[in-house]
């Protein structure tokens, strides 16, 4: 039996055609039509006006948080469940990530907690720089209420839609929240390019801006001259043509993963002590990962012996993120929890959710998780 990953890549004839049409007309550089192209396909898909592709999300974050005014000594409100990405891009900025948790209906940025956080610091003067907002495990956040809190403070929005191609919330698509949005195309993800990513927005001089900074801030002539620090951090026209392909396959992708989690549900929701990620009454995700949570008082075992089993025959699951303000890097900053958090890492577990992932082989992972609950 061959080994299941949590989220491989989904790839087969039609970027291999792609990835060799892009290669034959030797356009291969961070530049080319198919870059422009899957930069114009990924603003439709995301209902924007513009899309910058960069090498990475974390890229797209840093510049998005930059040109939304960002700098050294600012804070930046994040959820502290999320990828240290998230966190690390405001780093970048010379910035402080102010953790704040999740709430247990959706586990994403708790609007509650946000709106603690904005009262208590508009008492002593000391808003926010911005708010980044996370669409957790491939479901948006409740922009409904999250977006008038952050309006009523003045402060700009970026969406980290990183894990959320293809979700929607309200009718509308994810990536269309904020100032900017941001998109990753990383290995793992529901369409990749390998690895990249891209900033999405309505705003001209924000995506002109973003361009800029991310090919080395090169001004205009014919020599290289420079009047600012840039980032080597456009993507090539090569993967963008691999990722003009995966694009082309979303829809079908998105609907594999949501059969998947429907399978998973009808399967293990029977299970004293297991339950799943809840979903919002206008949200509707993609599934990314399929996030389990095993409480093992009413289970009799623990995630991590569930993992364990797993691991032991040759399929891959993972712990849900371990908070931010868990982590030894990011110790002393400034947090506002509730627990939920915390609560979700130690008895979350993500199970096998690629597209490319076959009924067999999903039943092999529901045989192990089944066995290893029933004791």
């Amino acid at each position: 039996m061959s080994r299941i990953y949590l989220s491989p890549p989904d790839v087969g004839e039609a970027e291999r055609a792609a990835l060799d049409a892009a290669m034959r007309s030797g356009w291969v550089a961070p530049v080319g039509p198919d870059l422009d192209a899957f930069e114009s396909e990924v603003a439709s898909v995301t209902a924007r006006s513009y899309g910058v592709g960069l090498s990475s999300g974390t890229a797209a974050l840093h510049l998005g948080l930059r040109e939304v005014g960002v700098g050294p000594g600012d804070d930046v409100v994040i959820s502290t469940f999320t990828f240290a990405a998230t966190a690390n891009a405001v780093t970048y900025c010379g910035a402080t990530p102010v953790l704040v948790d999740s709430e247990a209906s959706t586990w994403n940025l708790s609007p509650e907690l946000l709106a603690e956080e904005l009262v208590e610091r508009a008492g002593r003067g000391r808003l926010p720089a911005a708010v980044l907002v996370v669409d957790l495990y491939g479901q948006c956040a409740d922009y409904g209420r999250l977006l008038p809190l952050c309006e009523e403070y003045g402060l700009p929005v970026i969406e980290d839609a990183a894990e959320a191609l293809g979700a929607s919330y309200g009718g509308r698509p994810a990536g269309s929240f904020g100032a900017a949005a941001v998109l990753s195309f990383n290995g793992n993800k529901i369409i990749t390019t390998s690895g990249g990513g891209m900033l999405v927005t309505d705003e001209e001089h924000l995506a002109e801006r973003t361009r800029h900074l991310a090919t080395q801030a090169r001004d205009p002539g014919p020599h290289y001259e420079h009047t600012e620090v840039g980032y080597n951090y456009r993507l090539s026209n090569l993967l963008a043509a691999l990722g003009r392909a995966q694009l082309a396959g979303l829809a079908q992708k998105v609907e594999r993963r949501r059969a998947l989690n429907r399978r998973y549900r009808e399967a293990l929701g029977d299970l004293a002590g297991v339950g799943f990620q809840p979903t919002g009454p206008t949200q509707e995700p993609n599934c990314w990962l399929t996030c389990i949570t095993i409480d093992p008082q009413e289970a009799r075992t623990t995630p991590e012996a569930v993992r364990l089993a797993l691991e032991a025959q040759d399929i891959e699951a993972r712990p849900t993120w371990k908070p931010m303000h868990l982590q030894p890097v990011y110790a002393e900053a400034p947090r506002r929890v509730d627990g939920t958090s915390e609560r979700l890492f130690t008895t979350g577990l993500c199970l096998p959710s690629g597209s490319s992932l076959s009924d067999v082989d999903q039943d092999r992972v529901i045989d192990v998780v089944r066995a290893s609950l029933a004791g």
